[in-house]
């Protein structure tokens, strides 16, 4: 992100930019775009007069919280998401109803012109651009990456309170809650190792939201048992030399470093199962959450398919 002040940058050049804005008009006339701006809703939340402080109108700065404000907003509230969400290798949700929002690329100019009541950004907001934003009577919400379920829980009903639609963070909610129960293993099941292995051989850490759906789902990391942290690297060797059970792998075929996920020296390793992971699932939030799990089930479900098989061909 990008912030551009006059010289006089600070609380004083903040008063000056927000009363040069205004003299231009260009607040004003954000509102009567509001339509144009904002893309539709599928949901049945009420249309709000502009200007209605229970359903402030919104910028999102953030692809996660772009995809979990485009399910709790109601139609022409949420004005702008990130550029994240417009490109195919960064978004978090469907590209076509992402390109249905006008994306921004986050200064304060950007912002100030579309003139939302509430900036939502990540927790890795510049403190210069929040700042300048504060000073320009814009509200800001910072969101962190959630670390679990129950965090992300928490995260769509503070965004759908925000908005003035707790009915629609309730039913997302909904749909992660019947996910999970779809995707549950039997009971009494042994958790199965298995290892989240992204380009360059990043692992994901215990600590993580695509772990704790790995854990609702059957599976335990097995990269902390091999005492690997977030982002730890783990090279082709070392799965080689001791394979998990599952490898989830999460390519980027814009990368070199993908030759190894697909490397021929994997396909000689019979005990280890390889799924595709798509990257996009990996840690947002929200509407990706129910993807997730499902991708998550449907590997665990195949791997008990294919265990069983081979059980019965032993007894045969």
């Amino acid at each position: 992100m990008t912030l551009s002040l006059p010289p006089q940058s600070g609380r004083t050049g903040g008063k000056h930019l927000a009363r040069a804005l205004v003299r231009a008009g260009v607040l004003a006339l954000a509102w009567a775009c509001i339509s144009g701006c904002g893309g539709g809703h599928s949901g049945a939340a009420p249309l709000a007069a502009p200007g209605d402080p229970a359903y402030p109108t919104i910028v999102s700065l953030n692809p996660c919280t772009d995809a979990i404000l485009a399910e709790v907003t109601g139609p022409g509230q949420l004005l702008a998401i990130s550029g994240y969400s417009h490109d195919a290798q960064s978004t978090s949700m469907d590209l076509a109803k992402a390109r249905r929002y006008r994306a921004v690329s986050g200064t304060v100019e950007e912002v100030a012109a579309i003139g939302p009541k509430v900036v939502v950004a990540s927790s890795f907001l510049p403190p210069a651009t929040a700042s300048a934003l504060d000073e320009l009577g814009f509200k800001v919400v910072q969101m962190p990456i959630a670390p679990d379920l129950e965090a992300a829980r928490g995260q769509i009903r503070e965004l759908a309170g925000l908005t003035g639609h707790p009915e629609l963070g309730k039913r997302l909610i909904g749909r992660i809650d019947e996910a999970l129960a779809r995707a549950a293993p039997p009971r009494g099941a042994t958790p199965v190792p298995a290892l989240v292995w992204e380009s360059a051989g990043l692992v994901a850490g215990d600590d993580t939201l695509i772990v704790d759906m790995m854990k609702h789902t059957g599976f335990t990391n097995a990269a902390s048992a091999r005492g690997l942290s977030q982002a730890d690297f783990l090279p082709l060797e070392k799965v080689l030399a001791d394979p998990p059970r599952v490898v989830f792998a999460v390519g980027n075929p814009l990368a070199e470093e993908d030759r190894m996920l697909h490397h021929p020296a994997l396909a000689s390793l019979s005990r280890m199962k390889r799924f595709p992971l798509d990257r996009s699932i990996l840690w947002c939030g929200g509407p990706t959450i129910p993807r997730a799990i499902d991708a998550l089930g449907r590997a665990r479900r195949e791997l008990d398919r294919q265990d069983a098989a081979i059980r019965t061909a032993r007894v045969r």
